[in-house]
C-alpha cells in the first residue's frame, strides 16, 4: 500500500507540473497574441478562465507530494532544541491538522461543485460549466485525503514509508 501511496502522489505531482507547464505556454501565446494584435492576432479567448481552473488543479496535484516529503513551509528555528517527544507530538499534531483542513476543503469544494452544477453556472467567455474545474480538482483532492491520512499514520508509527523513499529528517 505504501508504494501505491507514494507512486500515486509522485505521479499526481508530475501531472500537476505538466498542467502548469501547459498553462505557462497558454499564457505566453495569449500575451504574444495581444502584443501582435496589429497583425490580426489576439489573446486566447478565455485564457484567464483556463488558467484559473488549471492552477487549482495543479495545486491539488502538488500538495499531497509536498506533505509526504515534509516540504511545507515551516519555522524550524528552535526545532532541534525541542526534545524528541515534543517534536514527534508537534509532527503528529501538524499532520492531523493538515488532514482535517484537507478534509474540510474537499467537503466544501464538493458542496460548491454540486451547487454550481445544479445552477448551470458557466464561465463568462468560454461558457464552460464552472463545475468542470471543481470536478477535475476533486479527483486529486480526494486522493489527497488518502495521502494526508497515510502521512498521519506514518507520523503515528502505524505504517512505514515506502522502501525506496528516504524520509526527511526532523532537523531538515
Amino acid at each position: 500500500m505504501s508504494k501505491f501511496i507514494y507512486d500515486t502522489s509522485r505521479l499526481m505531482a508530475w501531472f500537476g507540473g505538466f498542467v502548469l507547464s501547459g498553462l505557462a505556454v497558454l499564457s505566453v501565446v495569449s500575451i504574444a497574441g495581444r502584443a501582435f494584435s496589429f497583425a490580426g492576432l489576439g489573446p486566447v479567448p478565455g485564457d484567464f478562465e483556463l488558467v484559473e481552473a488549471g492552477t487549482a488543479l495543479a495545486v491539488f496535484c502538488f500538495l499531497p507530494w509536498c506533505q509526504l516529503k515534509r516540504r511545507h513551509a515551516d519555522v524550524s528555528l528552535f526545532w532541534l532544541a525541542y526534545p524528541a517527544p515534543m517534536r514527534r507530538m508537534l509532527s503528529v499534531s501538524a499532520d492531523g491538522l493538515m488532514l482535517a483542513v484537507w478534509l474540510l476543503l474537499v467537503w466544501r469544494m464538493g458542496v460548491a461543485m454540486l451547487e454550481y452544477r445544479a445552477n448551470d453556472e458557466v464561465s463568462f467567455i468560454l461558457q464552460m460549466p464552472v463545475w468542470w474545474g471543481y470536478g477535475a480538482s476533486m479527483i486529486p483532492a480526494a486522493l489527497g485525503c488518502i495521502i494526508y491520512l497515510w502521512r498521519l499514520l506514518e507520523s503515528l508509527g502505524f505504517v512505514t514509508a515506502h522502501e525506496g523513499f528516504v524520509p526527511e529528517q526532523d532537523g531538515h
